[in-house]
This record gives C-alpha cells, structure tokens and sequence, in this order.
C-alpha cells in the first residue's frame, strides 16, 4: 500500500480510530491491532511477502531468547547470534544479489548462465526490516537490551507499517520499549504529525513526482541532447531523490506520532551540508549509523592506525552502495563517496562540521555559502553515478558534461512538461526556504515558537496553499524509489 494512494487515505484514518477507540483497552491488543494491520498494509502488494516478514520475525524473536538461554555459555551465544545474521543475510542475498552475482559470473567468464537465474520477485522493503530484525539480536548479544518474551511485541517492532518498506531503518534499544509501555494519545503531537507528513507529502507529490518525468526523459535520452541539459537531469534527479526518500521519511515519522510513537529522524537538511562528512551525518542517518555501529566500529572505527581507518571507510561505502541494490552502479557510488570522505579524515577534518550552517545568523557567511555549494555539486555527480543503468553510461553522462556544456540546444519544454517547470520554478525554491527557516528544528513546518505566535495567520495559510498545490497538481499514483532497496 502506498502512503500517496486513495487505498492509505481511507486506511489511515479507520487504523487511528480503532486503535484508540477500540483496541486502547489493553497494550497487548492494542499491539497485536498493529501486527494486524502492518501485515494488511505490507500484505497489500503480495500476500506473500507475508511469509518471509514473519520467518524473518521468529528468527529474530527465537534467538534472543536462545542466547538468553545461553547467556553464561560465550560460544553457543556467539553461535546462536551468527546463525540468525547467516539466516536472514542468506535470504536477502538469494532474493536480492543471487539473479546480479550469477549475471555478472557468466558475463565475466563468457559463459551462459541463463539457466541458473531465479524468478523471483524482491520483496518490498526486505532491506530495511532484514536489518532492522537483525538490530534486535545484535543488541541482545551485546547486553544493551534484554530480550523480549512478548512474540507480539517482537512482531510488531519488525512489522510497524509506517516506516516498514523505506525505513528509518528503526533501533530495537529505541523502538521494541515503546510497545512494551501503555501510550496515550498526546494531542500536540498528533497535529505535529500531521504538519510532517504534509510536508513529506509536498517533497513527494510535488518536488520527487514532478522532477522524475524530467529525469527520465533526459537520462533515457541523454547521448542526443547537449550538456546544458545534462546538467539539469542530474539537478533534477539530486532534488528528485531527496524529495522522495526524505518525503517518505517524514511522512512515516509523521504517521507513527499519530498512533505514540517516536520515530528516529532520517534526514537533517543534507544539502546545506559543508563536505561530505556532514552530508553522511545528516543523509539517510537511520542506515549510516547501523553501519557505523554493527560494522565500522566493531572493525575499530577510527581508533586504529590511518590505514585500517582508510579500509574500514572504504568497506563501509562500498557496503552501504551495494545496499542499495544489485548492481555495479551503487557499488561505484559507495566508491566516490569513500574517496571525498578519505582526505577529510586524513586531515582530521571529518568532524570539522557539527552544527548546522549559521546556527546563530538568518544568513550563512560566504564561505558557509561557498562550502554549501561545492559539496552539492559533489553529491549530484554522484547521484548521476546512482541514477545511470551502467558504470559506462554514467562516465559517459559526466563527461558529456564537462567537454560538451552547452552544445545541443536548450529544449528544455521537450523533456519536462511545462506545467512541471512552472509548478518546480516556485516548489523548489520553497522547499530550500522552509528547511532553511526550520533547519534547527524537526521538518519543514516545524516552526518556532515566536513564528506560531507573531504570524500564526501566516503559518495557516501555508497549510493550506500546500494542500491545495498537492491536490492541483496531483497527477498519476508513483512509487517511492526506495522501495527497490
């Protein structure tokens, strides 16, 4: 199910109402309602997607309470726990990587393997609930949570519907708690849910569906038109992208404060970013810090010598690209991030930036301006990277660029619609100045307190100028991006 279809629109508000009407006379019903209703929302693609989320779910759930059972005993502990990461990774390679390996395996050796590929559907989001199962065994391993004896509770921390098929990719030490505790309905933070998931809904229907017909048009088309148009697809898929994911992201956490629950926040204005270290702070951040913590810091962080620093930074990008699906594009990605992040932390220079830009100023200096700039130019190259089908044709992309910028015309009208160009004339610039407004607070339309009270008529009419533009514009029913991964 979709969160930008009429089937959600007429689902959310009947799970609101029975949740806390009906099924709010126990926690324990109250919890199962959620597995209930978080199989019909996953189950809404193909019913049987339901059948892997909930082996994932008994794996996760039998293991910690098997390395409970051990929990004097180190080598069945360490067994147990490796045998549930060996489980769960095997399934997400069999359903996600067997088909690009055996690919790549025959293209390489010359060989036909036709024969031997599968024909399997991925499951919606099997990424991000995969991991998210795994957090809670890895946790209990480790000591930092006790295991659950509650299998609902367990099933509705992997299952939870709004942030189940695109994450935050959800920590079990913050989320499993918040179903093992009775929650009442806070009034303030339903309606702050409701402003986040408008705005989340303005990035996606608005900012991500209007920029992917140019996108499309221009990549699909890219070796017949000049390099000034090149550079507007590459700008087009970086705000794409991001209005997208992010919309997403907003809109599940907005979702989840609806029914109690507090979700971690995934993005923090990534592209008023300073480098690329920042960037990887405020980018996807539910996904950055598992890797950080399951993988780069076990490895030894940045607490070794330069070079095993070097490797555990490069072994965490070309992970986290190949994350993001089966092919060789992610992987060059995960690479060029690897390589703008490397300097920075040779020159101790990857934690130079931990505040937002301008913390105590309405406008960033020149310099901030400056460094802003350039790292947004270095993250949409890279986004062409993750965009293009092939290594080849995004080297092809880029240096189409650079040798031939403006050659070829300027149609843009031929490859966007001009009602997208004049709906992202005034919708991108909006989106830049409300996240800039709001940048040290939690999204888009969370504004101050002095701004509620000093323009409170103002802050109405930007609710509803924002739904009227989305209903306007509103055009055919697209996927999130993220639901390949």
């Amino acid at each position: 199910m979709l969160f930008n279809s009429l089937e959600f629109i007429l689902f959310l508000p009947i799970v609101f109402l029975l949740y806390w009407f009906v099924f709010n006379r126990s926690l324990k019903l109250q919890n199962l309602f959620i597995v209930v209703i978080s199989y019909i929302f996953y189950g809404w693609w193909d019913w049987r997607f339901l059948i892997l989320i909930g082996f994932t779910s008994f794996c996760s759930f039998l293991s910690g309470l098997l390395i409970e059972k051990y929990d004097d005993q180190p080598f069945q502990r360490k067994l147990v726990n490796t045998i549930n990461i060996v489980i769960n990774l095997f399934i997400l390679a069999i359903f996600k990587y067997y088909n690009f390996f055996v690919g790549s395996f025959s293209e390489a050796f010359g060989v036909d393997g036709d024969s031997l590929l599968l024909n399997v559907i991925l499951p919606v989001g099997v990424s991000f609930y995969t991991f998210q199962a795994l957090s809670y065994s890895i946790d209990v391993y480790r000591r930092t949570l006790k295991p659950t004896h509650n299998v609902i509770n367990l099933f509705a921390y992997v299952s939870f519907f709004p942030q189940l098929v695109a994450g935050p990719i959800e920590r079990a030490t913050n989320l499993l708690p918040q179903f093992e505790r009775e929650r009442k309905f806070d009034y303030s933070k339903a309606i702050d849910g409701c402003r986040q998931m408008l705005w989340g809904f303005f990035k996606k229907i608005i900012i991500a569906d209007m920029c992917a017909v140019g996108v499309n048009n221009i990549f699909d088309s890219y070796t017949q038109v000049g390099g000034g148009l090149l550079i507007v697809g590459a700008l087009l898929f970086t705000f794409q992208i991001y209005g997208d994911f992010s919309g997403y992201s907003d809109i599940a956490i907005g979702c989840s404060k609806l029914f109690g629950i507090d979700l971690m926040r995934n993005f923090n204005i990534p592209y008023f970013s300073r480098d690329v270290a920042e960037f990887w702070r405020r980018w996807h951040i539910s996904l950055t810090t598992w890797f950080r913590d399951y993988i780069y810091i076990p490895l030894g962080g940045s607490r070794v010598s330069k070079w095993l620093s070097i490797r555990n930074t490069f072994i965490i990008f070309l992970v986290s690209g190949f994350w993001h699906g089966a092919n060789w594009t992610f992987v060059a990605w995960g690479a060029y991030h690897a390589l703008l992040f490397v300097p920075l932390l040779l020159m101790n220079k990857n934690r130079k930036f931990k505040d937002t830009a301008a913390p105590n100023s309405i406008l960033p200096s020149l310099r901030e301006v400056g460094q802003i700039f350039v790292t947004f130019i270095l993250v949409a190259i890279g986004w062409i990277i993750f965009r293009a089908p092939s290594i080849e044709v995004a080297m092809d992309y880029i240096v189409r660029i650079v040798t031939d910028p403006f050659v070829g015309g300027f149609s843009l009208e031929n490859f966007v619609p001009l009602t997208n160009i004049r709906v992202l004339a005034y919708a991108i610039p909006l989106l830049i100045f409300m996240e800039w407004v709001t940048r040290q607070r939690g999204h888009g339309l969370d504004f101050a307190p002095t701004w509620i009270t000093r323009y409170g008529a103002l802050r109405w009419i930007i609710y509803y100028a924002l739904t009227f533009f989305m209903l306007y514009n509103l055009g055919d029913v697209n996927t999130f991006i993220y639901f390949q991964f």
